[in-house]
């Protein structure tokens, strides 16, 4: 791998457990941006709207690198200093946690909610498992339906040829799109940072240049 990798999680991961009453669920997920991280965020706060706190954090790669947390009604330094506090530990980049909590009647003390979403952390974060990844891009490729089948040729075989290297020990490491089909083909592309002008250059030519990359 080059020199520009990273450490991130290799899937969602969760974890539960119980202190003095309370209940404690760890989310971990891996994202690519602050947008992606905000909508995980507000997609557990949605779902779990009855817990007492949802406490978030995230660390995500940019210039600089993003670091937010929130203590979310928890006594100040309790809760998302903690958690981020483990993503920072570990090294771990492009990553958001939750920790969900249910009050179980028992106040904790500050060292004892910071030893308890510090473990929801960790433990999410194992359950997840932590991989090397290499940078990655998006672009979207936008063709008329004649070259659709042309382009999605090429995005296969790039796939194909990811999944052949034995050396990825990330599975999310290689090329992966998604289609939308409206009254023109949209691809939408995610390909690591050093294979992405290739591929762009690659479906200019398949297409003779008709199909609009951005």
């Amino acid at each position: 791998m080059s020199d520009d990798t990273y450490r991130t999680l290799a899937d969602r991961g969760q974890a539960a457990f119980e202190v003095r009453g309370s209940e404690f669920i760890g989310h971990a997920e891996p994202v690519e941006s602050r947008e992606q991280a905000e909508k995980f965020i507000e997609e557990i706060e949605l779902e779990y709207a009855d817990a007492t706190h949802n406490v978030p954090a995230y660390r995500v790669r940019d210039d600089p690198l993003r670091e937010w947390s929130s203590d979310d009604g928890e006594p100040s330094g309790s809760s998302g200093k903690p958690a981020l506090n483990v993503l920072q530990q570990q090294d771990i980049e492009n990553v958001v946690v939750v920790v969900t909590r249910y009050y179980g009647g028992t106040n904790l003390g500050v060292g004892g909610l910071a030893r308890s979403y510090s473990q929801a952390v960790k433990e999410a974060v194992e359950a997840a498992g932590v991989v090397e990844a290499e940078p990655h891009e998006r672009f979207e490729i936008t063709v008329e339906y004649d070259d659709s089948g042309t382009v999605r040729g090429v995005l296969e075989s790039a796939t194909r040829g990811a999944r052949r290297d034995e050396r990825a020990e990330n599975p999310r490491d290689g090329v992966e799109f998604d289609a939308e089909y409206g009254e023109q083909v949209a691809f939408e592309v995610r390909v690591p940072e050093e294979q992405a002008d290739a591929l762009r250059d690659r479906i200019r030519s398949a297409t003779s240049g008709r199909a609009e990359i951005e």
